[in-house]
């Protein structure tokens, strides 16, 4: 997919909509989801737009590894010392529903698996 199309996270990103900002760099922006499925449930999502990780190109390889780590950082602060999940849906099949690439966080319970 090489276009990217206006996503509601654009409009995120571009403070159009506003939701809870729990962390902001220069290449990310997390914040928490507004129909979480655990106790915590936080978004991480690039500044990029890139549709889904099957779109994501060999350029982006530090960008990747910098949403991990930030994911990793916002379950910190968010003080999820048991544990958490991080999901990335890829595609229809995978459920995404939004096409810009985003990592779930989730936990603050015990998850079940599988999950679906």
């Amino acid at each position: 997919m090489s276009e990217t199309t206006e996503t509601i996270f654009s409009k995120i990103i571009r403070r159009e909509i506003p939701v809870d900002i729990v962390y902001e760099d220069n290449l990310a922006l997390a914040f928490k989801d507004i129909h979480p499925q655990a106790p915590v449930h936080i978004l991480v999502i690039p500044k990029k737009p890139i549709p889904t990780l099957a779109d994501a190109e060999s350029q982006d390889h530090a960008l990747l590894g910098h949403l991990l780590l930030t994911a990793k950082r916002v379950a910190e602060e968010a003080g999820l010392k048991n544990g958490y999940r991080v999901v990335i849906n890829t595609g229809d099949d995978g459920g995404q529903t939004v096409y810009h690439l985003h990592l779930h966080i989730l936990g603050g319970r015990q998850l079940d698996w599988p999950p679906g």
